[in-house]
Order: C-alpha cells, then structure tokens, then sequence
C-alpha cells in the first residue's frame, strides 16, 4: 500500500512557545510576520532553523493588532487589509530568502482566519494581497473556494487540538472545551482527522500558543507516524 503523506503545522515566532523544540517536531511552520506578534529578529531565528531543518515556511497573516494577538475581528477596509497581508508576505519573504528559503504558502490567523471563511470581501482582499501561493485554511469557506476558483493551489487544514461545531467550523475559544489540552486525547483526534476523506486533508495544525503545545506535537506525529502516514512540508 503506498503511503498517504501528511503535514504537521504549528504557529511559530509568536514570543510564547518554544519555536526551536517545535521545529524539530513539525513539517511546516506559519510564522508570526509582525502584525500579530513576531518581529524581524525572530522571524529571522524561525526562518534560519527552518531551513537547517528542512522545514517549510508559511506567511502567517494576520489583522494590525498585537494588543488582541489578532483574535478580534477588525473592519477594515479591503484595500487596506489587502497591503496589510502584502506587506506581511512582503517582509517574510524576504527574510526567508536571506535564511536560504522561501516562504511556500499563506495562511490567516486568529479573527481573520475565521472571518475570511465568510467574508468575501476580506477574503478576495487576502488573497490579493499574498499574489499566487497556496492557501492553507479551513475546508468548506470562502478564502478556499475563491481561491481554487483563481487557479490557486488550496490546502486543507484541521485542528486536532479544537473542537469543532456542527458546521464543521471551530468552536470559538471562548466556550467551554473549545481547546484541548491532553495529549493522547489530541493524538487520538489526529489520525481521525488524517482517516478523513471528505474532505481530505493537507495538513493537521497544533497550536504553538497552548501550553504543552511541543508534547502535544510529539504526540500527534507519534500517532501519525504509528498510523503509518508519512510527514513532509508543505
């Protein structure tokens, strides 16, 4: 049987994990680009581990607010948010290429993740914004359907640290269980998530931010890798 591949994510250069033991356990990381959190120097620190490591390089973007970690929604306007996110992509990008990588593909973060899922216009704005790379993010909204609608490549994620609701979207932070915290519960959730096949998915996210995020990761590449999925970047 051949193998199926998976990626393992996890959000990094956030100021509130442990990026150099995480890079060792993930494929891919979305890097803080400095609207949420992250600044040049750590984003140079991930990038250059990164490469040494061989793991790939997202452009984690995200509204202008390191007061809320964008987690609250903005209204701005969409040219705006368009040369927010082109600017984020724009100064990842070049760091990364100076760390001897490239940054592979865009993903949102925090309330902008959620809201471009159903606001079509702060999701053609992301898109516009981060030109022609693959998009990682939740199956079934907008910003993937526009953006394979463009050409664009579309990567599908899932959360095996966060409940989902009913809908197939997460259930927000705020609710009781929203985030999970034992690890062989998320592991468990994992190769679930990975058995899926409608729709099937890219890559499996752990979030960098929750504490005991770098054992929760260990455990859901473990569990994968016992699943017999193989892991690689995206």
């Amino acid at each position: 049987m051949e193998t199926r591949h998976l990626d393992l994510n996890a959000d990094l250069g956030e100021e509130v994990t442990d990026d150099e033991a995480l890079l060792a356990v993930v494929t891919s990381a979305n890097v803080a680009c400095g609207y949420h959190a992250g600044t040049p120097a750590i984003m140079r620190a991930v990038c250059e581990e990164a490469a040494r490591l061989g793991v790939s390089v997202g452009a984690q973007v995200s509204y202008a607010d390191r007061e809320n970690f964008g987690r609250v929604e903005l209204d701005v306007s969409a040219e705006v948010l368009c040369e927010q996110v082109t600017d984020q992509v724009g100064t990842l990008s070049e760091i990364a290429v100076a760390c001897g990588t490239v940054v592979r593909y865009v993903k949102p973060h925090g309330a902008l993740y959620h809201r471009v899922v159903h606001d079509e216009e702060q999701a053609v704005a992301v898109l516009a914004g981060s030109g022609s790379l693959p998009v990682l993010g939740l199956p079934g909204g907008l910003l993937l359907a526009l953006a394979a609608g463009s050409g664009r490549q579309v990567l599908h994620e899932g959360f095996p640290d966060r409940a989902y609701a009913e809908d197939g979207r997460l259930v927000p932070r705020g609710e009781p269980g929203a985030v999970l915290t034992d690890a062989e519960t998320i592991a468990v959730r994992a190769v679930e998530l990975a058995l899926q096949e409608s729709p099937a998915l890219h890559s499996l996210c752990v979030h960098g931010d929750t504490p005991g995020a770098v054992a929760h990761a260990q455990a859901v590449r473990r569990s994968l890798e016992a699943a017999g999925f193989g892991l690689r970047g995206l």
